[in-house]
């Protein structure tokens, strides 16, 4: 995948993540995408536990795999602001 294909995804899913975990009022742009990006890695290492694939490009797939990762790097993040 190009970095144009990673940063669009990882946008996608950190907004997607911040919605969901309730911090989309604290982020910007730059923080989803940030998250995106470091939840596809996460969320693919999960996936990767239970014996599925990560990120395969740019598809559903691999939207549903960096939403999961960015949501929980944000609950840990979260868990350890409050």
């Amino acid at each position: 995948m190009s970095i144009i294909t990673w940063i669009v995804l990882g946008a996608l899913a950190g907004w997607i993540a911040s919605m969901i975990t309730g911090n989309n009022a604290r982020m910007g742009a730059v923080a989803n995408i940030i998250v995106g990006i470091i939840g596809a890695f996460i969320g693919g290492f999960i996936f990767g536990l239970f014996g599925g694939q990560g990120v395969t490009g740019f598809n559903l797939w691999s939207a549903v795999v960096s939403i999961v990762g960015a949501v929980v790097l944000l609950l840990i993040v979260n868990a350890f602001r409050k």
